[in-house]
C-alpha cells in the first residue's frame, strides 16, 4: 500500500509539473508577441529594418514614438477612441439595464413577445446593407453616433442581466416599496449596487469593443480626421506610406517602427483599464448564466 501511495504522489507530482511546463509555455508563446512589438517600437529603426523578430536590441531609441507624436493624427484618433469609448459604454450599459430590468419581472405585460423579438434578431438580422439605409435616413452618417446607436444594444448582454435580475431576492424589492420606493429608486439604489461585478464584466466588454471600432468607421465615416485609433492603426499596417500629414516625412522613419508604435499606442490604453477591473471580471463572467 505505500508503494502504491508513493508511486501515486509521484505520479501527481510528474502530472502537475508537466502541467506548469506546457501552460507555461503557452503563455510565453501568448506573451512574446506582446513583447516583441513593445520592444521594437522602442528600438532604433535601422537596427529594427535588418531584423524581423527583436528582444533584446543593442540600442534604445524614442524617434518613433517621437515622430508619431509630432503629427496630430494618432493624438486626434486617441481622442476620438476615448470619446468614442466611454460615451459608447456608459450608453449601451445603461440600455441593457432599462431593458433587462423589466423583462425580468414576469408580471410584466407582453414579456413573452418582447423576449422573442430579442430573441429572433439572434438568429436573423437585416445585414449591413438595410443597416446602413437606416443610418443614412436617420442622418447619421459622418457622425459619432453611426459608431455607437447601431450596436448599442447587445442581446448577449441583455439576457445576461435578465437572468442576473431574476436571481436576485424578490425580497429586496418588497421592503424597498414598504419603505416608498418606486421602480427607479429600487433599480438604482439598490438593485445596481448589487450588480457590481456584473456591470465591470460588461464595462470591460462593451468599453473593449468601442475601442476596437474600425469597420463601422470604414462604413460610416468619411472624414479621416474623424477616424478612431484603430482604422488609423488599420490604415498604417496596411500602407508602406503613412496617412495625413504624416506623408509629408515618411521616409524619416522606417514604416515597420511606425507600425510598432501605433499598435502599441492602440493597445495601451485598454491594458492599462483592464486590471482594475480584472476581479470583477472574473467574478461577473458567470454571474446570470444559470437561468434563461
Amino acid at each position: 500500500m505505500k508503494v502504491l501511495r508513493s508511486q501515486s504522489r509521484y505520479g501527481s507530482h510528474a502530472f502537475d509539473i508537466l502541467n506548469i511546463v506546457v501552460l507555461g509555455l503557452v503563455s510565453l508563446l501568448t506573451v512574446l508577441p506582446f513583447i516583441h512589438i513593445v520592444v521594437a517600437s522602442f528600438t532604433l529603426p535601422e537596427i529594427l529594418a535588418k531584423s524581423d523578430f527583436v528582444l533584446f536590441p543593442s540600442r534604445l531609441s524614442l524617434e518613433g514614438y517621437a515622430y508619431v507624436f509630432s503629427t496630430n493624427v494618432v493624438i486626434r484618433s486617441l481622442v476620438v477612441s476615448t470619446f468614442i469609448t466611454i460615451v459608447g459604454t456608459y450608453f449601451s450599459v445603461i440600455m441593457a439595464v432599462l431593458m433587462a430590468y423589466p423583462l425580468a419581472h414576469k408580471g410584466l405585460t407582453g414579456r413573452k413577445l418582447l423576449m422573442l423579438m430579442v430573441i429572433f434578431t439572434i438568429m436573423f438580422n437585416g445585414g449591413l446593407v438595410p443597416t446602413y439605409i437606416i443610418v443614412q435616413k436617420l442622418h447619421l452618417l459622418n457622425t459619432y453616433m453611426s459608431l455607437i446607436l447601431p450596436g448599442a444594444i447587445s442581446v448577449f448582454s441583455l439576457v445576461i442581466f435578465k437572468s442576473y435580475f431574476q436571481e436576485l431576492p424578490a425580497e429586496l424589492e418588497e421592503s424597498a416599496k414598504l419603505d416608498g420606493y418606486n421602480d427607479l429608486m429600487i433599480l438604482f439604489k439598490i438593485i445596481l449596487p448589487s450588480s457590481k461585478p456584473l456591470l465591470a464584466t460588461f464595462t470591460v466588454m462593451f468599453g473593449v469593443t468601442y475601442w476596437n471600432t474600425w469597420f463601422n468607421a470604414v462604413i460610416y465615416l468619411n472624414d479621416p480626421k474623424m477616424w478612431p485609433v484603430q482604422l488609423v492603426l488599420r490604415q498604417v499596417m496596411s500602407s508602406s506610406s503613412q496617412i495625413g500629414d504624416m506623408v509629408e516625412s515618411a521616409s524619416l522613419i522606417q514604416p515597420k517602427t511606425i507600425q510598432m508604435c501605433v499598435i502599441t499606442i492602440a493597445t495601451f490604453p485598454i491594458l492599462c483599464a483592464y486590471p482594475f477591473l480584472q476581479k470583477y471580471f472574473s467574478q461577473g463572467m458567470l454571474l446570470g448564466s444559470v437561468k434563461g
